[in-house]
């Protein structure tokens, strides 16, 4: 399949950081790395529960903007740009599954999830939002607004990705990252403390 010149001037427009484009591109393609991940985890005979397909989406848009878009500047022409982006996703897919079994192997993550295995660990979610609710105040001063807001919003007030997106403006795929980032940020607060 050729490159479009649709797929051509939407690249260009968000190399250039017009206002509108990334958003135009993220629901361009957005179904294509849903469609990428769950193909890649089917391939893998990996099980992934919504919030997981939310984080893979996540990573592809994040290694998509890594080093000021590296990625898509590499873009040559050469295939269509769906083409390109679905080889992308499926490496980060293949990245962070791999990386979750390895966690799993280690006994920190279960990659498999089955409807009782998944009801538990929404039920210690949970439990872990009210246990860390008191160091979680204690720490939030030392993260940005948004960042804060993201982690007041899910663990305090229990809210869900969705929630949290239409309530704070940003893309529900930023939220887990979001997290993971802020979580890592609190921790390194709470080490050096």
């Amino acid at each position: 399949m050729a490159l479009t010149e649709i797929d051509l001037n939407l690249l260009k427009r968000c190399l250039a950081q017009e206002p509108g484009a990334w958003k135009d591109f993220v629901d361009r393609f957005i179904g294509l790395f849903v469609h990428v991940i769950h193909h890649t985890a089917h391939a893998r005979s990996a099980r992934l529960s919504p919030e997981d397909v939310d984080d893979l989406c996540a990573e592809v848009f994040l290694s998509l903007l890594a080093n000021r878009s590296a990625v898509l500047r590499q873009f040559r022409g050469q295939s269509s740009l769906a083409t390109y982006l679905t080889v992308i996703a499926r490496r980060v897919a293949v990245r962070e599954i791999s990386r979750r079994r390895m966690a799993e192997a280690f006994g920190h993550v279960n990659a498999h999830y089955t409807a009782s295995i998944y009801q538990t660990r929404k039920s210690v979610r949970e439990h872990q939002r009210i246990e860390n609710r008191d160091e979680v105040h204690r720490m939030l001063e030392e993260l940005s607004k948004t960042d804060a807001e993201v982690i007041r919003q899910f663990h305090i007030q229990g809210k869900s990705y969705r929630e949290i997106s239409s309530q704070l403006g940003i893309p529900e795929n930023s939220i887990g990252p979001t997290l993971t980032r802020a979580r890592d940020k609190m921790r390194r607060g709470k080490v050096q403390s």
